[in-house]
């Protein structure tokens, strides 16, 4: 890809965060901090929550009437998060009660990866790059 004085002028785009639409606020904090390690950054917001991990951020926003993610099928897919280290990490979230959809599998495209689910059943993968066959 060539580069030239316009991508050096384009305007850069900071760090983000996930936003995820959940029934329990409270609940699912806790499933993030207690299970998968997160810190929560907004503990006395009335409708959010931020929780955070090693520069991932999910703002968490409180809908009690929504449609679970477990009932949306697809659209539950919500994040592919890149680790160092996909079994430790796997076994961290075991140990701490996480509910594992996929345990780790090597990709034929190269990655090795596990799958989890939040308590509305939000869909997250995690994986790292163990090279092309």
């Amino acid at each position: 890809m060539a580069h030239d004085k316009d991508d050096e002028a384009r305007t850069k785009i900071a760090p983000w965060a996930h936003v995820l639409a959940v029934r329990d606020i409270d609940l699912t904090a806790r499933y993030f901090c207690d299970v998968l390690g997160f810190v929560l950054e907004w503990p006395d917001s009335t409708d959010w929550r931020l929780v955070q991990r090693d520069g991932v951020r999910v703002m968490l926003g409180k809908c009690p009437n929504a449609t679970p993610a477990a009932d949306i099928g697809p659209h539950s897919w919500f994040a592919y998060l890149d680790t160092n280290n996909v079994d430790a990490l796997h076994t961290e979230f075991v140990t701490n009660g996480a509910r594992i959809l996929q345990s780790p599998i090597d990709r034929p495209y190269g990655m090795r990866e596990f799958t989890i689910a939040t308590p509305d059943g939000h869909r997250i993968v995690f994986g790292h790059d163990i090279g092309k066959p």
